[in-house]
């Protein structure tokens, strides 16, 4: 983009003082006329850039002009650059060592290599072309169609994506469901067969309260039960340290609100023998069923 290109000028002029045309041009990969009416447009927005002609001919900032350097400071150029490398992990692309190349020059500029965030999983390449399908489809505001495997069973849908959001350590498409009339969140690794249609959608306006991502969800139905000591790491993981007591026979317990008993029971389920539901009476037949149907299983 124009405007990437023209921030990137000036940020190589800030550091290296006096560059040429050709430059410019190679690393910008445009042409050395496209470079002079980016010149042009920097002394027009108040930046006064000097050009000079001849063997040692460049370009340059007018000498004794400040330009604020904070606006690309290295600890906030090494911060996008960390952003854009998570991002980095579930595309196809290398943008953030593409931009650092661009926008350093000559001059290194850390790529927070003390810094590793992998969002892809261990699904990165179906996962990365899945969200550069839905990239374009919102871009170009088109409909897409896919296969979709939930609770309560599996269906086609055709939704008008909107956003691709990451939330709960997974990634999510959001979009205006056409059967349901309502927004709605699909996992992206539940969902198949995921296509871009030729159907073009008015974009809607999404009301605030729905971009308002699980605010719906409460976790009022409050468990009581107690944990051995050898899964603690585990409420630690999911909960925090001090979201249960330490008893002195080293047993954990813990009250802790669900947002459905189902969740629950495959909560407590995952746990095996590490665990042991003691109130609401109503939770404790709810594993009691749930274990008889397991027993029966290795029974018949």
């Amino acid at each position: 983009m124009k405007i990437d290109r023209l921030i990137g000028i000036i940020t190589t002029l800030q550091q290296q003082k006096f560059v040429t045309a050709p430059y410019l041009a190679e690393k910008f990969e445009v042409s050395r006329r496209t470079i002079n009416r980016d010149v042009e447009d920097i002394c027009k927005a108040g930046i006064p850039i000097v050009t000079t002609q001849g063997a040692n001919g460049g370009i340059s900032i007018m000498e004794g002009f400040a330009l604020d350097t904070t606006v690309f400071t290295e600890q906030e150029l090494s911060a996008i650059f960390a952003g854009l490398k998570s991002l980095d992990s579930v595309s196809k692309s290398a943008s953030a060592e593409k931009l650092a190349q661009k926008i350093g020059g000559n001059k290194s500029i850390p790529v927070a290599d003390h810094m590793v965030i992998d969002l892809a999983s261990f699904y990165k390449d179906d996962l990365a072309a899945k969200i550069d399908t839905i990239k374009l489809a919102i871009k170009q505001a088109k409909c897409i169609t896919f296969h979709y495997c939930y609770n309560k069973g599996e269906a086609d849908k055709t939704i008008e994506p909107y956003l691709i959001v990451f939330k709960w350590s997974d990634w999510y498409v959001f979009g205006f469901c056409k059967v349901r009339q309502d927004f709605r969140m699909y996992k992206l690794r539940r969902l198949w067969n995921l296509q871009m249609t030729e159907e073009n959608f008015l974009v809607r306006e999404v009301p605030e309260e729905k971009k308002q991502f699980g605010v719906n969800m409460t976790d009022d139905y409050v468990i009581t039960a107690v944990y051995d000591a050898s899964v603690k790491y585990r409420l630690v993981e999911e909960y925090g340290h001090t979201s249960f007591i330490e008893k002195e026979d080293g047993s954990l317990h813990m009250e802790w609100g669900f947002t459905r008993p189902e969740n629950a029971v495959e909560w407590f389920l995952s746990f095996g023998d590490k665990v042991k539901v003691l109130e609401p009476p109503e939770m404790v037949e709810r594993m009691k069923n749930a274990l008889e149907r397991i027993k029966n299983l290795y029974e018949t």
